[in-house]
């Protein structure tokens, strides 16, 4: 699986904006005020996942303390970063296009209203893409640490044999 890049990204989230203030272009005014349950929402979930890539990023460095990870959990806590970053990216582009087209009215109260709405819903957004993709840089394995003594005699399976220390068993 390739990490996913910002400008996938950016481009999803330009469709967004564009898709967003044609809409409203056209049915600005039947639409309802624009809520403030985006922001909330969007912030508790950037702040799981940097949560979230902090205990993994400890998991998969073996820290002092922290307990080991199951193999499963990594792949799916990955799926979960490249979701949340274009669903993040896709809700960003919305708050955008949308506070495009408010901005120029902002001494009427409804589209005041609408665009701080949609700022406050870009920076939201813009913060769970950020913790999306620390998430995905966290559940990345680090380099094994190069054994260039020649020690070790590799098996087929990964394991290695030591050699003239006097221990016959596989390290593991």
């Amino acid at each position: 699986m390739q990490p996913t890049k910002p400008w996938t990204l950016l481009i999803l989230a330009a469709i967004c904006a564009l898709i967003a203030w044609i809409v409203v272009r056209l049915s600005f005014p039947s639409l309802p005020p624009l809520p403030w349950t985006a922001v909330p929402a969007l912030l508790l979930l950037a702040i799981g996942e940097f949560m979230t890539g902090r205990n993994v990023s400890a998991r998969l460095d073996r820290k002092p303390g922290a307990k080991p990870i199951q193999p499963t959990a990594v792949p799916r806590l990955v799926a979960l970063a490249k979701a949340s970053s274009a669903a993040g990216a896709c809700f960003g582009g919305l708050a955008v296009g949308f506070a495009i087209y408010t901005l120029p009215s902002l001494s009427k109260p409804v589209p005041r209203h609408d665009a701080l709405a949609a700022t406050f819903t870009t920076v939201a957004a813009i913060a769970l893409v950020a913790a999306a993709l620390y998430l995905e840089r966290c559940c990345r394995a680090s380099e094994p640490p190069d054994d260039d003594d020649g020690d070790d005699v590799p098996f087929a399976d990964g394991h290695h044999w030591p050699h003239g220390n006097g221990q016959h068993g596989r390290r593991s």
